[in-house]
């Protein structure tokens, strides 16, 4: 998968977040965005994900097209880029309601495990297998972020935004974290939105969003 953004910008009133950001991201290969606190990465992130449009310029995603054994590359519509992606925040809701056997299963309807993987797993491997039947409503705050490592992680989907993937997680989650990356992103295109290095530190290339204001 490849984006490429071209003269991007995004603002809100008056107010520019992001502007005249050339960029091209690849497959196989993992990006940092940085700056300080309220700067717009979590915007360009969204951005990239398709949840907001953006102001001006334009951005292009391409995949590789199935089955094609020349590997040419195949437009992907701005409106469907959602069904290419997982993505992990921490303001992103999970449903309360559900156990985390629930909300794994009935996510996989949408878009399905990484292959080989089950959901009991998935949970085993991200520590939760004691509380498989909780709902989630019972979770720390701590065992919600690593429901949605999980779901964004263990996605069959070739783009992973991760917009501070450590919030709330103690010194093993971040380890986990870590191993999660290392074992299961190899290939795909990982793009992390964070100001804290321990959660970039494997990215290979950094855009600092403060070159664009």
């Amino acid at each position: 998968m490849k984006i490429t953004l071209t003269d991007a910008g995004k603002r809100f009133n008056r107010d520019w977040i992001f502007r005249h950001l050339h960029y091209e991201f690849i497959a196989g290969r993992s990006y940092a965005i940085t700056g300080a606190n309220g700067s717009g990465k979590s915007t360009l992130l969204q951005a990239i994900a398709g949840a907001i449009g953006i102001s001006e310029g334009h951005i292009a995603y391409e995949g590789g097209s199935a089955g094609n054994a020349s590997g040419a590359a195949r437009i992907i519509a701005p409106d469907q880029v959602f069904q290419h992606l997982s993505l992990a925040a921490p303001y992103l809701d999970v449903i309360e309601e559900m156990t985390a056997d629930e909300f794994l299963r009935f996510h996989a309807f949408f878009k399905p495990l990484l292959p080989d993987w089950t959901v009991k797993d998935i949970l085993l491997k991200v520590g939760l297998q004691a509380a498989t039947h909780k709902q989630i409503r019972f979770y720390s705050s701590g065992m919600r972020q690593r429901v949605r490592l999980a779901q964004a992680i263990f996605s069959d989907t070739p783009l992973v935004l991760l917009d501070e993937p450590c919030t709330n997680l103690d010194v093993d989650g971040i380890t986990l974290y870590r191993q999660l990356i290392g074992d299961h992103c190899k290939g795909r295109l990982v793009i992390v939105s964070s100001n804290d290095a321990q959660e970039y530190e494997f990215c290979e290339h950094t855009l600092n969003i403060m070159d664009w204001k």
